[in-house]
């Protein structure tokens, strides 16, 4: 099966059971801001025999940066990994999902939940079931990576979005998350309503219903523990936990996984 561009070995994805980041974790789109302006903006200046070398060495310095997390990054990201990062210098150029706030829930000046209604929209997806939770979001990231960038029917780059989510699906008292886990994508306002198809056909474009969902924010590194906690933690502070689903949730990156002080977020949703 051809496994996205990436394959990971071994590791907790991130952290220890303390929740504090150790060398394993994945390459996601966030990652691509720590290459810096500087030496974007010098690759501009350079013809297509030197371009194909800059190209040649932003691969290199991902591949590099890819070991540290025992990730490694296969030539065929190349293209994809000089797009991301020429068209993502800085959250400007990221489109949020747009939501209304419901309701929201605070103490002591920590916000404990907010309420939030999603409209209904287009979402690629993409389902992983490998070996461990860590290898299923990695693979299904790198295949979302392709199809964002140029691997899809318009041939072209569609735009970032975020936060890009994840749903993981837990045993009866959330002490144990599946390896089952589904990469989704929003799509950028303007591709909504025609959504571009993918060329792989692993991911596919669904419409989601109008929703609303309980969100809490947490930093760190995301892993099985981590998620876990965060499930438990947000199930403590719903004044009724039995209104939202309980067997299914959201885990919403903001940035780098593998940044000690990653934004995110969990989400349970509210039963229709």
């Amino acid at each position: 099966m051809d496994r996205g561009g990436c394959q990971m070995n071994g590791g907790n994805g991130g952290g220890g059971d303390d929740g504090r980041p150790d060398q394993t974790g994945m390459i996601t789109l966030e990652d691509l801001e720590s290459f810096s302006e500087e030496q974007l903006e010098d690759s501009d200046n350079l013809d297509d025999e030197d371009k194909d070398m800059d190209d040649d060495r932003l691969l290199h310095y991902w591949q590099d940066v890819a070991r540290g997390h025992q990730v490694e990054v296969a030539q065929e990201m190349s293209e994809p990994i000089q797009q991301l990062t020429s068209n993502n210098q800085g959250r400007s150029n990221r489109e949020a999902i747009p939501f209304t706030l419901l309701a929201r829930k605070e103490k002591c000046g920590e916000l404990l939940w907010e309420k939030r209604h999603y409209e209904k929209g287009h979402w690629a997806c993409v389902t992983m079931r490998e070996e461990t939770y860590e290898q299923s979001i990695c693979y299904g990231f790198m295949k979302l990576m392709r199809y964002i960038c140029q691997h899809n029917s318009l041939g072209d780059y569609l735009g970032m979005t975020l936060p890009i989510i994840t749903v993981v699906r837990t045993n009866e008292n959330h002490s144990v998350i599946s390896n089952d886990v589904t990469v989704a994508y929003f799509l950028p306002i303007e591709h909504q309503a025609q959504p571009p198809l993918p060329d792989d056909n692993e991911i596919v474009i669904e419409i989601w219903p109008a929703t609303a969902v309980y969100t809490r924010p947490f930093t760190g590194p995301t892993n099985e523990v981590t998620i876990v906690n965060q499930i438990n933690a947000m199930t403590e502070q719903l004044d009724s936990p039995s209104l939202s689903a309980n067997d299914s949730f959201i885990v919403a990156g903001y940035t780098n996984p593998a940044h000690i002080n990653r934004q995110n977020e969990i989400w349970f949703l509210e039963r229709p």
